[in-house]
């Protein structure tokens, strides 16, 4: 009888915990829509990533992203916060900088220098082996998560995004469970030093890349499925709206290969598990009390989209397995080659373009069949 009354209370102390522990999410409800299908269509599971190869490995761990100078050679930043460059086939490994912190987008500047955004320390300036901070407030409210980072033509401007103004690098997890709108899309004059906000409220932006003729950006928001534009040019200036919506996965990175594609990186397929608790924030926060490994995880899936400059989907591809070069969290496209980075990945992926089926719109391939 002891030990069954020992058992209630228990039982009686988990329940407590699970429903009343404070927490320090306060989510809110929000329905997704209909994930697409993975068993035929478009996002139908393929091993069109299997042939990944791995280049500059055992360097260090999460080349999150990946930039290209002129010469061809490669840069990146690790989880112990060191810069790097390599060669174009990922020998010669050179180290530019160390910025204490989690370098996560990165851009090459003509003379060498790089702009970063980094995770812990805001955006920062890579040159001449040493990485100072640019900027780590917008409008009296400090970056929490700086997270990617593209710079224009003529080296003017920086446009940047950070994620969350509540979480921090370590706490992505608190943000998705949240699931409220804790971002924004700034702007960084190079010139000038002043930083302003072109957009807030945004749900875990991500990737940031600019498009053709500079007229607009493109930024990913992960915990919403989708990829948003704003302009930046025209009589729509100022406007945000979305580019392509209820993707198969979070959103990461996001590129342009500088003529007629984009390519976004998915850090993991939608999880049903998650789509199931996104309309009920009381049951979210059951699920955050759990321990990690009882919580929602993202599967161990390569995942790339290419679409074009209008939104329509180009290329879905995948890798699934233990062997599978994942999580992908950038794709960089040039000279024929995608580049493919990694939040934890010990390398950097890359696979030739010609290894890939044709970039044209599924509808393109039915007609042709």
């Amino acid at each position: 009888m002891k030990l069954l009354y020992t058992a209630a209370a228990l039982v009686l102390a988990c329940a407590l915990y699970l429903l009343f522990w404070p927490v320090p999410i306060d989510p809110i409800a929000w329905q997704p829509p209909e994930a697409p299908s993975t068993e035929s269509g478009p996002h139908a599971r393929n091993a069109h990533l299997s042939a990944v190869e791995r280049i500059a490995e055992s360097v260090g761990e999460g080349p999150e992203a990946i930039a290209i100078d002129a010469e061809g050679r490669l840069y990146t930043g690790f989880v112990d916060g060191r810069v790097m460059r390599f060669d174009a086939d990922g020998s010669n490994p050179t180290l530019l900088a160390n910025t204490r912190g989690r370098p996560l987008g990165l851009e090459v500047l003509s003379d060498g220098s790089l702009i970063v955004a980094d995770a812990v320390e805001g955006l920062v300036k890579v040159e001449g082996g040493y990485a100072h901070t640019l900027s780590v407030t917008a409008d009296g409210t400090p970056y929490r998560f700086v997270d990617d980072v593209v710079v224009n033509a003529d080296e003017s401007m920086a446009y940047f995004t950070d994620a969350s103004s509540r979480y921090g690098i370590h706490e992505v997890m608190a943000d998705a469970f949240e699931s409220r709108p804790n971002g924004r899309l700034l702007a960084y004059d190079l010139e000038t030093d002043e930083v302003r906000v072109l957009a807030e409220d945004l749900y875990f932006p991500n990737g940031v890349t600019l498009g053709p003729d500079e007229a607009y950006l493109l930024v990913n928001e992960t915990t919403r499925y989708r990829v948003q534009r704003y302009w930046l040019k025209g009589e729509r200036a100022g406007e945000i709206e979305i580019f392509v919506e209820n993707l198969p996965g979070f959103p990461d990175n996001v590129t342009f290969n500088g003529e007629d594609r984009f390519w976004v990186a998915l850090y993991a397929p939608r999880n049903p598990v998650l789509d199931a608790l996104l309309p009920r924030p009381a049951w979210r926060k059951i699920a955050y009390r759990l321990p990690e490994a009882l919580q929602p995880l993202p599967a161990k899936h390569g995942y790339v989209l290419a679409f074009d400059t209008e939104g329509q989907l180009l290329a879905d591809l995948q890798a699934v397995g233990e062997d599978a070069f994942a999580p992908i969290t950038s794709a960089l496209e040039r000279d024929g080659m995608l580049y493919l980075g990694s939040l934890s990945a010990p390398a950097i992926g890359r696979i030739l373009l010609e290894a890939l089926p044709p970039l044209k719109p599924p509808q393109a391939e039915d007609d042709e069949s």
